[in-house]
């Protein structure tokens, strides 16, 4: 199928790793030009490069800490032809809610929550003033499964849920479609990561994380690149009238699975 996106402009945040670099490979399939943005220069110039070569695209890099303003007003400056918007960094940790402290709390929702609302506003701006565009949040689906033992991300996958929901009600009045996406788990580092804490805390021993897969649909976390693809599709004329909703894909864990 062909998406028609060939040449388009994509910023992709928290994009040198996990589902970020998925996605990037997605678009960068898609014969799309790409900005791609995150804190680790290193990891984030290597998906870069790999890209260039492998698929004959432009693909910049932007060393960037969405938690701060001059950072995020910097991106914005350089990214201001960008087509397609994919808020993807995060780095909410997991815990209960005696174990999360309010500096920690307000220092992971300073990137997943306020980072996503901060950057959409701007961008929203430039892609109303030049005509269109597409923006996605890539959320969590502990934000409608709710799960004590991640409050901190529950909670603010909520509120992105919310506001990409009340966003994008209204915003092909503008040309501009605004969509979420709830990944379940996805086999990434911060996927063990997040299973490594729970572990701890319920066993006393990281190394029990496993444990907490043996349930999964497919006997597996879902593959980055099948949230990716999902990313390019919804972002490419063939999705051309959705906005204001969330895809969830967890292999129907919030449906009741298990």
């Amino acid at each position: 199928m062909d998406l028609h996106l060939r040449g388009k402009r994509v910023l992709i945040t928290g994009a040198s790793k996990g589902i970020g670099a998925a996605a990037a490979e997605a678009f960068a399939e898609e014969g799309c030009h790409l900005r791609l943005a995150a804190r680790s220069g290193d990891q984030l110039k290597a998906v870069a490069e790999r890209l260039r070569s492998a698929h004959q695209i432009d693909a910049a890099t932007h060393v960037v800490d969405l938690r701060k303003p001059d950072d995020i007003a910097r991106l914005v400056k350089e990214a201001n032809d960008i087509d397609i918007l994919v808020n993807n960094a995060g780095d909410i940790p997991g815990g209960s809610i005696d174990k999360i402290e309010e500096p920690t709390w307000r220092h992971a929702w300073e990137l997943k929550v306020f980072g996503y609302i901060n950057i959409t506003r701007a961008i929203y701006a430039q892609m109303k003033a030049r005509g269109g565009g597409v923006i996605i949040n890539d959320i969590g689906v502990a934000g409608e499964k709710f799960d004590t033992n991640y409050i901190c991300g529950s909670t603010g996958n909520a509120a992105l849920m919310s506001f990409t929901r009340t966003l994008g009600s209204k915003s092909l009045a503008d040309n501009i479609r605004v969509v979420g996406i709830n990944p379940g788990p996805v086999g990434t580092d911060r996927h063990i990561t997040l299973l490594k804490t729970r572990a701890r805390n319920q066993f006393g021993d990281e190394n029990r994380y496993k444990e907490f897969q043996k349930g999964l649909p497919l006997g597996r976390p879902a593959h980055a690149r099948e949230i990716g693809d999902l990313m390019a599709f919804l972002a490419s004329d063939r999705s051309a009238y959705t906005s204001g909703v969330i895809f969830t894909v967890d292999g129907g864990i919030a449906a009741g699975w298990g």
